[in-house]
């Protein structure tokens, strides 16, 4: 059970209420009841943390079998136990040792796990939305409940970028955007689907690992490439088929005869006379506007693309494709007698190569990643000397992870880390009111790295006595994610 050592109580404090010092709000709490961040309680007088601090478990390797699971062998040694920072408790105010500095065996080395929940005041979500459509002008601001809690970064190849959270929302504008942006962080967190509206833009849900939704409608597919790079894939395939294809794309729309793998397929040019701004041969910007329509552009007749077609080029009959870069929208014209483009009936080999374009389409997800900077408090859990602790994760002697989930450390000052939060243990995310997000981080290192960084060694706990408190939890370890305890090796 995590009790949390008791502050100096207030003077004047009602006879049974506590001060939790887990954050800087130290709430008053009475007996039997939980603080504001409904995380802490006062149990007869102790703080307890309301969660059980959360283990992974695996069955060791024996010789190239997996030894199975036998009841009541926890402590046997057949299997092999990670804490998490999930119900961990925190460090505040700073100079206690983390709430758990766990001792451990690793193919016969010893290993030490900080575990703690961070508390994080600088700390964002970037969310990748799988989409063509358009959500919003590159910083427009993101609206959650009606407050400014983001703002809409790059594109990328088939996906908008958002930026949600960060110090600047939580805590440099009015209480209500920080009250409102740390909800949606713990909701956004925690995998739950939260609502957004973009300014001059879409209305979108989005829940990490599930297909996002914009303006109502889900999103099916991710596109195959942009317009340029469709051609050039299905290019041979559409030859001798049709005597041009238009892809239509918001950013590159291609066009076969004049694209590079038209003139290597030796087809003869088709006098077609797109709008738009002309790139380089076969490729054109600015064709129209951003919207929801064919190609993530704000055209729903495909037709408003084109300009006409050359009288000296073009002929009667003269077989026109025009598609959008995931198959969704796709229609098949002839050329009459006054060059115009009159819909027919799509070719059954026509289809064959658009549900190609359709098959080679990712599934539409949204992807949500948390980046946070590991600050003071958190190095002072680790070691009386912090930057020991930024210097050894650098020199890769220590394993950094959230939730038990591997994290990216960025490069450069700090520890500054990102995590895919579709893998980490469910609820994993936090709050306290200050307004901040809490979240699990571990540092794992070997025993004798540890001493050499300076670290609390009189506070080190082994994981079978951990084990032996009531107040923890046990969940498989998801088989797919590397084992974190395993020794980390310097760089030669």
């Amino acid at each position: 059970m995590t009790v949390l050592a008791k502050s100096r109580p207030p003077e004047r404090m009602r006879e049974g209420k506590v001060e939790c010092n887990a954050c800087p709000v130290l709430c008053k709490i009475a007996d039997g009841a939980t603080g504001a961040c409904d995380r802490w309680g006062n149990v007869a007088g102790d703080l307890i943390r309301v969660d059980p601090v959360l283990l992974m478990e695996r069955a060791k390797a024996s010789g190239t079998a997996i030894v199975p699971f036998a009841e009541g062998d926890g402590l046997s040694g057949a299997r092999s136990y990670f804490v998490t920072g999930v119900g961990a408790g925190t460090t505040y105010p700073d100079y206690k040792p983390a709430p758990f500095i766990v001792a451990s065996k690793q193919d016969d080395v010893d290993m030490v796990t900080v575990v703690t929940e961070g508390i994080f005041s600088y700390c964002s979500f970037k969310v990748k939305v799988d989409t063509d459509r358009y959500l919003g002008d590159e910083a427009a601001p993101i609206r959650y409940a009606g407050e400014h809690v983001g703002h809409v970064a790059t594109a990328e190849y088939g996906s908008q970028m958002l930026n949600l959270g960060g110090v600047h929302h939580l805590t440099g504008g009015s209480k209500p955007e920080g009250r409102a942006t740390v909800k949606m962080m713990m909701e956004l967190g925690n995998k739950q689907p939260i609502d957004l509206e973009i300014e001059g833009g879409a209305k979108i849900t989005v829940e990490a690992g599930k297909p996002p939704i914009v303006n109502g409608v889900p999103e099916q597919r991710m596109r195959v490439g942009c317009g340029s790079a469709t051609i050039g894939i299905f290019a041979k395939q559409w030859w001798g088929l049709v005597d041009e294809v238009v892809v239509l794309d918001d950013h590159i729309t291609g066009v076969l005869t004049e694209h590079q793998a038209g003139k290597c397929l030796d087809m003869p040019p088709s006098g077609i006379k797109m709008g738009g701004r002309r790139s380089t041969p076969g490729r054109y910007f600015q064709i129209a506007n951003p919207g929801s329509g064919w190609g993530g552009t704000d055209l729903t007749d495909p037709l408003k693309c084109l300009v006409g077609f050359d009288p000296k080029v073009a002929r009667p009959g003269l077989r026109l494709l025009i598609t959008s870069t995931t198959g969704e929208d796709a229609a098949y014209f002839e050329l009459d007698e006054a060059l115009q483009p009159v819909a027919k009936p799509m070719p059954l080999a026509l289809a064959h190569v658009i549900e190609r374009i359709a098959e080679n389409c990712e599934p539409s997800l949204a992807t949500v990643l948390f980046v946070g900077g590991a600050g003071g408090s958190l190095r002072a859990g680790a070691t009386e000397n912090p930057v020991a602790l930024t210097r050894s994760i650098k020199n890769r002697l220590v394993n950094v992870t959230c939730g038990g989930v591997p994290t990216y450390v960025w490069p450069g000052g700090g520890i500054t880390v990102m995590v895919d939060v579709a893998q980490m243990p469910n609820n994993s995310f936090g709050y306290v009111p200050t307004p901040a997000i809490v979240a699990p981080i571990e540092f794992t290192m070997r025993l004798d790295d540890y001493r050499a960084l300076g670290g609390h060694m009189d506070a080190i706990v082994s994981v079978e006595d951990l084990l032996r408190e009531p107040h923890h939890q046990l969940a498989a370890w998801a088989g797919d994610q590397p084992w974190p305890l395993l020794p980390t090796k310097a760089p030669q």
